[in-house]
């Protein structure tokens, strides 16, 4: 049975919802959730004394749902004769005052200032398919026509999926037009989607309260479960976080359908809402399907562990999920600049969204979270500063899971690289305190081991060495091949003043007459070298 339009335009023409409702049969056709999916946000903005009036109210149970629940002044109005016969018939008798017309609602009879709320469930969405000229013109008479209407502190009621030509014109219009302009998400109506194995997309309820006269713009979103809202200032700061969280949704539809493939993952950055900084990041990554493999899981990584080849690397990623055997993996990092009460708190924060990332053919609805141990993780900030050449930076110290301690050196820019490690062993102070110092005996890479046994073998047999290392950096390597190559004379260079801040008063680096630092660029060092025949 086709009930679908044959092209989106038609959504918006009588014809259409008079053969929609005669082939339903009276059966109701509900768009973006039921009553019950939306009804906190629906008792929040609407109250029972209130005089409602319900747009395009085509079969839909909304009117007599709260009608029912004690809203006992609703008017529903739509433009299809065959409609309003099918719910006259349908409530006419059990609910007497509740009233449906055959109007249109670009041109409605009703007095000025009549109701106090106005509700759109779809309404709004279906007469607006695009944004030619001919449909701005409709929905400029439509907006007009519920200003009308609406009284001085009435409130506009819009349930939609705030498509960005819809959402940008409503912010055109009503914030101009002397009204307040909300907008909330509505969780419970895309949850009853997921649960009905359909697609959901995002659902918003658009609240605009009319007033005499605003001093100014007042824009308000919600799109977290929160109930504070987040105030903002311009309309394209709203636009743009509505359209991150609908980008969203079609990723998660799309991970609900297919597989990433072998060589590709999805990454998504997770915010709190008004938050400019992501609290979580999350991969998600599949391998090739295996009989015995689990389907599914997230993986939290604890704090300061992300910056580890398991967890920073798509190849690392990737293998993770083969050692875990499971067929998809999201796995989770964790932001410095973050608190997270426990890894329990963390898995409860986190359900819904890995919940969303699951494939459809996983029918359940709870995710198992796995992890490397059973708290969150250890970081501890020691000191965050800016360098003029690589930008902010931080120096953290981390517990990894064998429980040695490390400090390490991130530039902001880049988190998942460390820039310089040290190993952090502890001794007792002079007043026998125990006290915690960088190990100038460990090299934290590989091709350091190699440089310093090529350095050592190049020294051996010859009195005295020079020995120039170009970037500093935290002055591990520079320290390490003080102690291990004794005959030799060190000089670290570096471009960046601030690296030697950071090697002396957080790395142990100390200048003696074997190790020194220079601060010139490297290049311009290895020329006047070359020169000087050193």
């Amino acid at each position: 049975m086709n009930l679908l339009p044959k092209s989106k335009e038609d959504f918006s023409q009588k014809e259409y919802w008079d053969t929609f409702f005669k082939k339903r049969r009276g059966k109701a056709f509900e768009w973006y959730g039921e009553y019950l999916e939306l009804a906190d946000n629906l008792h929040k903005y609407i109250k029972r004394q209130d005089i409602i009036l319900i747009t395009g109210c085509g079969n839909s149970t909304l009117g007599h749902d709260l009608y029912d629940v004690g809203y006992g002044n609703i008017t529903n109005i739509d433009i299809s004769p065959v409609v309003i016969r099918q719910m006259l018939a349908q409530d006419g008798k059990d609910r007497p005052n509740l009233k449906y017309i055959q109007m249109d609602a670009l041109n409605m009879s009703f007095e000025n200032q009549q109701f106090s709320v106005v509700l759109d469930k779809g309404t709004l969405d279906a007469l607006m398919p695009d944004d030619k000229e001919e449909t701005l013109a409709k929905i400029k008479q439509y907006f007009d026509e519920i200003s009308r209407v609406l009284k001085n502190g009435g409130r506009f009621v819009c349930v939609s999926l705030l498509q960005e030509h819809i959402l940008k014109y409503m912010l055109q219009y009503f914030p101009s037009n002397n009204y307040m302009f909300r907008a909330v998400r509505c969780f419970e109506a895309e949850k009853k989607a997921i649960e009905n194995g359909e697609s959901s997309m995002p659902v918003f309820m658009v609240v605009c309260t009319k007033f005499s006269s605003l001093p100014r713009k007042v824009l308000e979103l919600n799109l977290g479960s929160l109930e504070k809202m987040q105030r903002y200032e311009k309309e394209e700061e709203i636009i743009s976080s509505i359209a991150n969280v609908q980008n969203a949704s079609f990723v998660c539809s799309g991970l609900k359908r297919s597989s990433i493939g072998e060589e590709n993952e999805v990454v998504l950055d997770l915010y709190e809402p008004g938050s400019k900084n992501p609290r979580f990041t999350v991969y998600v990554v599949d391998v090739p399907p295996q009989h015995n493999n689990s389907q599914y899981a997230g993986f939290i990584v604890p704090e300061g562990r992300e910056a580890e080849w398991l967890f920073s690397t798509k190849a690392g990623r990737k293998n993770l999920v083969r050692v875990t055997k499971h067929n998809r993996l999201a796995i989770i990092t964790l932001h410095r600049g973050q608190k997270y009460e426990s890894l329990d708190a963390v898995q409860k924060e986190l359900s819904d969204t890995v919940c969303n990332l699951a494939p459809s053919s996983l029918n359940v609805k709870k995710i198992p979270f796995l992890s490397l141990g059973s708290d969150v993780g250890h970081r501890t900030i020691r000191y965050e500063g800016n360098s003029e050449f690589s930008g902010n930076y931080v120096i953290e110290d981390v517990i990894t899971e064998s429980g040695d301690r490390y400090r390490r050196l991130f530039y902001t820019s880049s988190q998942l690289v460390i820039q310089s490690e040290g190993k952090l062993r502890s001794i007792k102070s002079r007043k026998g305190a125990p006290k915690e110092v960088v190990d100038l005996l460990y090299l934290s890479c590989r091709h350091h081991v190699y440089m310093s046994m090529a350095a050592y073998v190049a020294c051996r047999g010859k009195r005295k060495v020079n020995i120039s290392v170009i970037g500093l950096g935290g002055g591990g390597l520079c320290s390490f091949m003080h102690k291990f190559i004794p005959k030799s004379n060190i000089l670290g260079v570096d471009i960046d003043s601030e690296m030697l801040k950071i090697a002396t008063e957080w790395f142990g680096f100390q200048q003696s007459d074997r190790l020194q630092a220079k601060i010139q660029d490297g290049l311009e060092y290895i020329k006047e070298a070359a020169m000087n025949g050193e």
